[in-house]
C-alpha cells in the first residue's frame, strides 16, 4: 500500500467544456489533493456511454477533458491521470459487484430516478440503472481511502461502503472502505440567470452557465449580465433568502480570489452591484484566458497527451489488476495459466 492515503475521482467527457462549477465544487479539490494523496483521477468514457453518445463526439471530449485536467494543474508526475476504457479491469470488476448488490439497493439511488425520469422509462438503458455499480468498482478497484465528491454524490459513497463491507465480510478482508471527501467550504455556484438553482450543462439558458473554454470576453458579458436582486440595490451583502443573486456572485469572486466573503462585503459597502459585476469580470477573464491557452497547447499536442495518459493507464493497470486478481481468487475463479 502506499505511504500516503489514495484518493479517487473521475469526470465525464459529455460536456466539452468543464464549467465553473465543475472546477469550483471538484476539480480544485483534485489539484490540492494530489499533493497529500495518492492520487488517480480518470476520464469515465465508460459512464459516459449509459446515455447515447456521438462516438466521433465522444473520442474528442475524451481528449479535450483530459486536457482541461492537465490545464487546472493536475501533474502527471504526482497524480495518475488516466482514461477508465484504457483499464479494462473497471468493466471485469464491476461485474463481480453487480453479482453482490440487492435490485432494491440499486434501485434506491436517486440519481438513476431522476435521469431515467428526464429520458422516460422505457428508454433508459440497464446501463443507466447499474452505472453506481461500476462506480463501486472504480473505487475498490484502486483501494481507494476517500473519494472526493459533491454532497450530491454521498450516496454512491455509501452504496461503496456498503458493499466493500458486505465482500470482506462474505470472501475475507479484500477492499478498503473509502470515506466521502467532502469539504464544507467547497463553494456550491448557482446559475447567474436564475440563481435558485445549481449551475449546470442543463440549464434552461445558456446566459446563467459559465464554460471555461469559452471566450474569455464572452464570460465577462456574462457576469456582467448576471442576474441580481431588487432587495436593496445599493447594498452588496450575502444573504441566500433575500439576495441570492449578490450571494452568487460573492461567492464565486470569494472562491476565485481566496478571499472571505466578509472581506467582500466590507470592500463592497456603500457601493452598488456594479463595481462587484465588474471586478468580478476581470477575474474570470483573467482566469479562462490562461485555462484556455493551456488546454489549447495540450490539445494542439496530441502525441505528448496520449503519451501522458498511456503512462497514467500503466500505472492504474498495475494497481487495478492486484485487486482484480485478488477478488477473482476471493470469490473461487479458476486461474487462468499463462
Amino acid at each position: 500500500m502506499p505511504s500516503q492515503p489514495r484518493a479517487l475521482s473521475g469526470i465525464q467527457p459529455t460536456a466539452g467544456s468543464f464549467h465553473l462549477g465543475n472546477y469550483l465544487g471538484a476539480i480544485r479539490q483534485y489539484v490540492a489533493l494530489q499533493e497529500s494523496h495518492d492520487a488517480f483521477y480518470m476520464v469515465v468514457d465508460l459512464h459516459a456511454i449509459t446515455v447515447p453518445q456521438d462516438p466521433a463526439e465522444l473520442r474528442v471530449n475524451t481528449r479535450i477533458a483530459a486536457a482541461q485536467l492537465l490545464a487546472t494543474g493536475l501533474d502527471p508526475e504526482l497524480c495518475t491521470l488516466f482514461v477508465q476504457s484504457h483499464v479494462p479491469e473497471h468493466a471485469q470488476l464491476a461485474w463481480v459487484m453487480n453479482c453482490i448488490t440487492g435490485f432494491g439497493e440499486a434501485s434506491r439511488m436517486t440519481q438513476f430516478k431522476d435521469k431515467s425520469a428526464k429520458q422516460g422509462a422505457d428508454r433508459a438503458t440497464v446501463g443507466l440503472f447499474t452505472y453506481p455499480i461500476l462506480q463501486v468498482a472504480d473505487i475498490l478497484l484502486y483501494q481507494a481511502n476517500s473519494v472526493p465528491v459533491g454532497e450530491d454524490q454521498r450516496q454512491h459513497v455509501e452504496l461503496t461502503r456498503d458493499i466493500a463491507t458486505r465482500f470482506n465480510g462474505r470472501f475475507g478482508d479484500t477492499f478498503t472502505v473509502p470515506d466521502p471527501h467532502i469539504l464544507k467550504e467547497v463553494a456550491k455556484i448557482y446559475d447567474l440567470q436564475d440563481p435558485s438553482v445549481k449551475m449546470s450543462k442543463s440549464a434552461p439558458t445558456p446566459k446563467g452557465l459559465v464554460n471555461l473554454l469559452d471566450e474569455p470576453k464572452a464570460t465577462a458579458k456574462k457576469i456582467k449580465s448576471a442576474v441580481t436582486d431588487a432587495d436593496d440595490p445599493a447594498v452588496v451583502r450575502f444573504d441566500r433568502d433575500t439576495k441570492p443573486g449578490v450571494s452568487n456572485l460573492l461567492t464565486i469572486l470569494s472562491a476565485m480570489t481566496d478571499t472571505p466573503v466578509a472581506d467582500l462585503e466590507k470592500r463592497y459597502e456603500g457601493s452598488m452591484y456594479g463595481p462587484l459585476k465588474t471586478d468580478l469580470a476581470e477575474v474570470m477573464a483573467d482566469f479562462c484566458t490562461g485555462f484556455k491557452a493551456r488546454t489549447e497547447e495540450y490539445l494542439g499536442d496530441p502525441e505528448t497527451l496520449d503519451q501522458i495518459l498511456a503512462k497514467g493507464a500503466e500505472k492504474a493497470r498495475a494497481v487495478a489488476a492486484e485487486t482484480l486478481a485478488r477478488t477473482y481468487d476471493r470469490v473461487g475463479f479458476l486461474p487462468a495459466k499463462h
